[in-house]
């Protein structure tokens, strides 16, 4: 899909929607690692496609995946949300996703923040790392994307991100240690240390 395709895909409401269900448990999992709040991931998660919409016109296939340009939107969705000082804001925003989920939604939600602990206590024990190089390990190693990607993601040169995990694969390896045997299910935070010893 070139640039000039999503700029169409996002003006034709039925194409949209097909992307739109093509991506929103990615993002919402991206969301759910991040956030224990059910109606939060929900709103997020909504905003996240509404900037789509808006920067779709952004776009190049040529410098990345859809997915590491969705993850580049969710990241600075989520940014942006936690330097947000209305705590006024937040709560009518919350009260906004309580009128349009229904129990079902909330179940699904919780479910997938519940499926999503692992990765936040990865991430969490991955804190003592600064945060430039904390971000690309988060992006390979618990979201799975290619190193690549992650640099798309964040906005910065492949040399650059090949650096920061360099500099952080011996914290990010002692982090690790208690998730070895993670079950089958987690293949992205499974395949850290391989990721990690690529990026050499």
């Amino acid at each position: 899909m070139g640039a000039e395709d999503l700029s169409q895909v996002v003006g034709d409401p039925a194409a949209f929607e097909a992307f739109y269900r093509r991506h929103v448990a990615v993002v919402s999992r991206f969301l759910a690692r991040r956030v224990t709040d059910p109606y939060l991931v929900a709103d997020l998660t909504a905003e996240v496609f509404h900037e789509v919409i808006r920067s779709a016109h952004t776009y190049r296939p040529g410098r990345g995946s859809e997915l590491a340009w969705l993850y580049g939107i969710a990241r600075n969705v989520l940014a942006n949300d936690r330097r947000r000082e209305g705590l006024r804001l937040r709560a009518e925003q919350g009260a906004a996703g309580q009128r349009l989920l229904d129990d079902d939604d909330i179940i699904r939600l919780e479910e997938r923040i519940d499926a999503e602990s692992e990765a936040r206590r990865l991430r969490q024990a991955l804190s003592l790392l600064p945060e430039n190089e904390r971000a690309v390990v988060e992006l390979v190693a618990v979201d799975g994307l290619s190193l690549k990607d992650a640099a798309i993601a964040l906005g910065i040169r492949p040399g650059t991100a090949r650096v920061r995990m360099y500099r952080a694969r011996r914290v990010a390896r002692d982090a690790l240690a208690p998730t070895e045997n993670l079950p089958q299910s987690r293949p992205p935070v499974r395949a850290m240390p391989s990721d990690i010893r690529e990026s050499r």
